[in-house]
């Protein structure tokens, strides 16, 4: 008898969304749907069906799909528990736990507000690996998500909480913004060979019309300006951005934030 075929696999939707499939065998969980078409043309393609939906918050670009997928597959859907949706069978929140052993999942709730007020990440085991997270907008591949609900204190602690989860964790985020996130990044920390390989590395996927992602836990502490914002080179930065002396983490992170929301 032939194993069960595991893996995440990217559904590329709207102008640069991620929708995330996780396959075991002929069943997936889908994380995020912006939108439905692309899902089933991919499941139908693959010969899958949707058991399950994971959503991370409310904006249309990553539930837009859900009320379809339903009609299409009769699936369950978890989400935040305090964020408003089109639909939600289960409603988690931090330290709640999404385990679907049929498809051998088991995935921790983690409370990252900042982008919306209710928005959640899932850490831990799916499509055979032991160590993901899906972070929504919450955490992106050398970025964060804008502050549109939250405060800089809130996004900080909610980056905190992802930055502790094991370095080999992989990073499943929401959209393709790799490339333009680097490319600040680089403004911020021009020196650090760690970012100058990650963006080489990020254009020639983008050359070749692969995805940038996953990153992951390490990568991102070793290039991401809003993980390392209690680093010297990067408290330097982005005082002399500010034009004063940064004190605190709070202060250097809502700096870097405001920086990259005016980066060009």
């Amino acid at each position: 008898m032939a194993m069960p075929i595991q893996a995440i696999l990217p559904i590329p939707a709207l102008s640069d969304n991620y929708i995330w499939l996780v396959r075991h065998g002929d069943r997936a969980v889908v994380v995020d749907p912006g939108e439905s078409a692309p899902v089933i043309a991919a499941c139908t393609s693959l010969g899958v069906t949707v058991d399950a939906i994971l959503l991370t918050h409310h904006h249309g670009d990553h539930v837009g799909g859900v009320t379809a997928l339903i009609k299409q597959y009769g699936c369950k859907v978890w989400g935040p528990a305090t964020e408003q949706l089109p639909h939600c069978d289960v409603r988690v929140k931090a330290g709640d736990q999404v385990t679907l052993p049929a498809l051998d999942i088991a995935l921790k709730v983690i409370d990252v507000p900042g982008h919306t007020a209710g928005h959640i990440a899932y850490a831990g085991r799916a499509g055979g690996a032991e160590h993901v997270v899906f972070s929504g907008d919450t955490l992106f591949a050398g970025g964060c998500g804008r502050l549109f609900e939250g405060t800089p204190a809130q996004m900080l602690g909610s980056l905190d909480r992802l930055e502790s989860l094991p370095l080999e964790t992989s990073v499943f985020c929401g959209h393709e913004y790799t490339l333009a996130n680097l490319r600040w990044a680089l403004a911020v920390e021009s020196d650090n060979p760690a970012l100058q390989d990650a963006y080489l590395r990020a254009q020639t996927a983008r050359e070749h019309g692969h995805p940038t992602l996953p990153s992951s836990i390490e990568r991102e502490r070793q290039t991401n300006p809003f993980l390392r914002t209690r680093r010297p080179e990067v408290i330097a930065a982005a005082s002399q951005w500010a034009g004063r002396q940064l004190e605190s983490p709070v202060d250097v992170f809502a700096a870097l934030r405001e920086w990259k929301n005016q980066f060009k």
